[in-house]
């Protein structure tokens, strides 16, 4: 063979070579693959080797990071074959559907008298406060807990005490509620309840009022106290039932001459910080307690209720013989109506107060029962204006059996 031949044929060979090289490998003697491509068996005869880093199997191995083993892939760290129960390892906001809102808010609020009260300091209110809640929601019930942080260099007393208010800490709302029927709620704890059509005029709302927060300029939320009470609430087609039950009596937080003068009947006349009031509030729990009630219904666009109470007048409604401030037994029906009229709300209430332990106006010491009535409309004027008036009324009942026991000296009520 002659050098042209010899040269033809190792070019032949190769490109043999390289074309086996490039063909899948199907031969025993097929010539060994680049490094970091190790042998594996195909699925089909056919297919191609897997690419470096892929080892040869049925199906390919999962990433670094996710061992194989099975089926399906190990879940990440911190879920493991525990999480198949999901609700004995959801977490806890989760597996319990808790939900919880922050809020608060920090206020000052400054007030100087413009005319000269010889009974009470120049400066009415000089108040910081700090306000936090917090609230809790769950698929079956939800609670709140609110209170005030506060200081005010007018008063003398800082220590807390959450009946009458005063002191740096004040718990507005500690309650919780939940549902006991598919048409029946339970809202038990320290809250604020309120009812009746009156506007800052109240005849069948007998909760507890802040009459000094009112009138030394809080804002108005503050003019309701808080209770320490279990409500129930009723829903049904044929009326909607209130039951409010508070163990203990829950006063009003009323002028007693710390913060805001009054006129004293025993002194005759004007009096504040010099002749503060002294009270015995009843404070029996179970035994000192009180009952609201209200019966409610919309019929078309009418509101219609009737309420009844029975407990004790709210602030002092009578004197002990040794001149303590006293709340004698009270017991108050009424009925309430709401309906529009000619564009605007129109709004009529009613109360009987049944001084229980002066039904016939014959004790100087105890207030008689009463007839309270009124009546009230709202008309919006321009957008976001509101013209609203009340006309309200009291009438004393057995007022001549009240003038004749009433001792000398004493100036009497109007009728």
């Amino acid at each position: 063979m002659n050098g042209a031949t010899r040269t033809s044929t190792a070019c032949a060979a190769i490109v043999a070579g390289l074309l086996a090289s490039a063909r899948p490998s199907v031969a025993a003697d097929e010539p060994p693959l680049p490094p970091g491509l190790e042998k594996a068996k195909p699925a089909e005869p056919s297919e191609p080797a897997l690419p470096a880093g892929l080892p040869g199997s049925d199906e390919p191995d999962l990433p670094a990071g996710l061992p194989g083993g099975g089926d399906e892939p190990t879940l990440p760290e911190g879920l493991g074959d525990e999480a198949d129960g999901a609700s004995d390892s959801e977490p806890l906001d989760v597996q319990s559907g808790l939900t919880f809102d922050f809020d608060g808010f920090v206020e000052g609020r400054f007030g100087l008298r413009t005319q000269q009260d010889a009974h009470e300091k120049d400066v009415s209110i000089g108040e910081a406060r700090l306000h936090l809640r917090t609230d809790i929601l769950a698929d079956a019930w939800s609670a709140r807990v609110a209170a005030d942080v506060l200081y005010d260099p007018v008063v003398d007393r800082h220590r807390p005490d959450f009946e009458t208010g005063a002191g740096a800490l004040d718990l507005r709302e500690a309650w919780v509620t939940f549902s006991i029927s598919d048409n029946a709620d339970i809202k038990a704890g320290r809250q604020i309840l309120t009812w009746g059509t009156g506007d800052l005029i109240f005849i069948n709302d007998l909760f507890p009022k802040d009459w000094n927060s009112f009138f030394i300029g809080r804002d108005e939320d503050y003019l309701k106290a808080p209770n320490d009470a279990v409500r129930l609430n009723v829903y049904t087609d044929l009326v909607n039932l209130d039951v409010a039950y508070v163990p203990g009596f829950d006063a009003d937080r009323f002028i007693d001459g710390r913060r805001v003068s009054y006129y004293n009947a025993t002194l005759g006349r004007r009096a504040g910080r010099d002749a503060v009031v002294q009270a015995d509030r009843p404070g029996r729990w179970f035994r000192d307690d009180e009952f609201h009630y209200r019966l409610h219904k919309t019929v078309g666009a009418v509101e219609l209720a009737a309420y009844g109470y029975h407990g004790f007048w709210k602030s002092p409604g009578g004197q002990t013989p040794t001149g303590r401030a006293a709340f004698p037994a009270l017991n108050v029906y009424g009925a309430s109506v709401r309906t529009p009229l000619a564009g605007g709300i129109a709004n009529a209430e009613f109360g009987f107060y049944d001084s229980a332990d002066d039904r016939g106006g014959a004790d100087p010491f105890v207030n008689n029962s009463e007839l309270r009535f009124l009546a009230g409309y709202e008309h919006e004027i321009a957008p976001d204006v509101t013209l609203a008036g009340q006309y309200y009324v009291e009438h004393m009942l057995h007022h001549d059996a009240y003038l004749a026991s009433l001792p000398a000296g004493v100036p009497a009520r109007d009728v």
